[in-house]
């Protein structure tokens, strides 16, 4: 497990017709203010202050196919080539960091292959990487600084079954 200080936040946050909103930077608009997306917007505000992720390259709610059905990774991160490089799934707060939440992001590697796999729930974080020698995931200890390089050439994205 990973721990994370979140930074300050400076939201901005509105209410309309009794629903709280708050302001996405990503998207630019007002998006319903519910517990997954308070987590999501701390996620992402640390991200991009205290990580140095640049904030041009993550993608929030990408959708993609997985099958026969349409799903959506909460965020994922591009590498400067814009290559997908880690996928964040976010919970909302007390929801457990389990082995279903796991199987939900290794599924979203399916459609969309990235070296690294985030789960959180704003109070604990999870990251793996993928071991390429071996084809399975391994949890690391801290979250990856922005690759400023590529990844190896011998990054092959396999999951182990």
């Amino acid at each position: 497990m990973i721990h994370i200080q979140f930074p300050p936040p400076d939201f901005k946050i509105t209410s309309t017709n009794g629903q709280e909103l708050i302001f996405d930077p990503f998207r630019k608009k007002y998006v319903v203010l519910t517990p997954e997306e308070w987590v999501r917007q701390n996620f992402l505000n640390y991200l991009v202050k205290e990580m140095d992720y640049p904030r041009a390259l993550m993608s929030i709610e990408k959708e993609m196919q997985l099958g026969e059905l349409r799903k959506r990774c909460d965020i994922v991160v591009y590498t400067r080539e814009a290559e997908p490089w880690m996928i964040v799934e976010c919970k909302e707060m007390g929801v457990p960091l389990n082995n279903l939440v796991l199987e939900q992001i290794v599924r979203y590697h399916i459609a969309l292959p990235v070296p690294y796999l985030v789960i959180t729930n704003g109070s604990h974080t999870w990251c793996c990487k993928m071991n390429t020698m071996e084809g399975k995931w391994e949890f690391v200890p801290s979250l990856p600084g922005y690759p400023d390089v590529q990844e190896p050439d011998n990054f092959e994205p396999t999951i182990e079954r």
